[in-house]
């Protein structure tokens, strides 16, 4: 299929990733990174520095979309780079890019408050893993705190800014790439996991500061609420896998962080 696209003369391989959607395209001295119908508002991140650039995007007769970007030479941030500056300033510019705000609601994808992500996340959830002491515990303080989490700043959120998710190419240029879970939500859901994951807590103060933000107690516990919610999912995440190890250690998290 890709070769119909592309022509006989490039090369194509897989790029990896969990879809089995991905490839990368040589040809001489070009290169191209393809996806099929990869987020609809790709040329917006495109055009805003977010993602590499856009080169081009086909519709299949089978309604499918391809769409083609340029390959980048570079490598996913470390943990421990997730701390740099350059990290909380593209952080800060998604969160505040007026232009994805508007494609995205245009795109019907209304405002999400903190019920309707539970509501979405407890649906995943087996009786199993709801019926773990820590996830219990969890669960009753989600309960508890539901109604003190409501926010009115809503912002396009990337939903999974784990360091696997940045580009760092070798002219020093960062991206934040893989769009597939975006939404307009309260930015303490990529706040959260990005400051309990990477930096150590008496570093938040300092790190908001760069992106422009100050660590007030409506903020902190915000972003505690979405956290322990994501916790509860990657739990049930690594049961399905069945990866038990991966499993504990976010169980034991879920036990450290309440």
């Amino acid at each position: 299929m890709l070769d119909h696209i592309l022509g006989q003369e490039w090369e194509i391989a897989p790029a990896g990733g969990a879809t089995g959607e991905a490839f990368y395209a040589k040809f001489e001295d070009q290169s191209l990174f393809l996806k099929r119908n990869s987020s609809p508002f790709l040329a917006v991140l495109s055009a805003e520095g977010i993602v590499p650039k856009l080169v081009w995007t086909k519709r299949l007769e089978n309604g499918d979309v391809i769409t083609a970007q340029q390959w980048l030479e570079g490598r996913e941030l470390k943990p421990a780079e997730m701390n740099h500056e350059l990290v909380a300033r593209l952080l800060k510019k998604i969160h505040r890019s007026e232009p994805m705000l508007g494609l995205l609601s245009r795109l019907e994808k209304s405002p999400l408050n903190p019920e309707m992500i539970f509501e979405s996340m407890i649906k995943k959830v087996d009786k199993e893993t709801l019926s773990l002491p820590e996830v219990r515990n969890a669960l009753n303080f989600l309960n508890q705190e539901a109604k003190n989490v409501h926010s009115d700043e809503k912002v396009v959120c990337h939903g999974d800014v784990n360091h696997n998710n940045w580009l760092l190419t070798e002219d020093n240029q960062l991206y934040l790439i893989d769009w597939d879970g975006a939404a307009i939500a309260d930015p303490a859901i990529d706040l959260g996991m990005l400051l309990y994951w990477y930096i150590p807590e008496e570093n938040w103060q300092d790190w908001l500061l760069m992106y422009g933000e100050e660590l007030t107690d409506d903020l902190r516990l915000r972003m505690k609420w979405y956290v322990v919610l994501q916790t509860i999912s990657s739990i049930q995440f690594h049961k399905d896998k069945h990866k038990l190890e991966e499993m504990n250690k976010w169980i034991q998290f879920l036990h450290d962080i309440l």
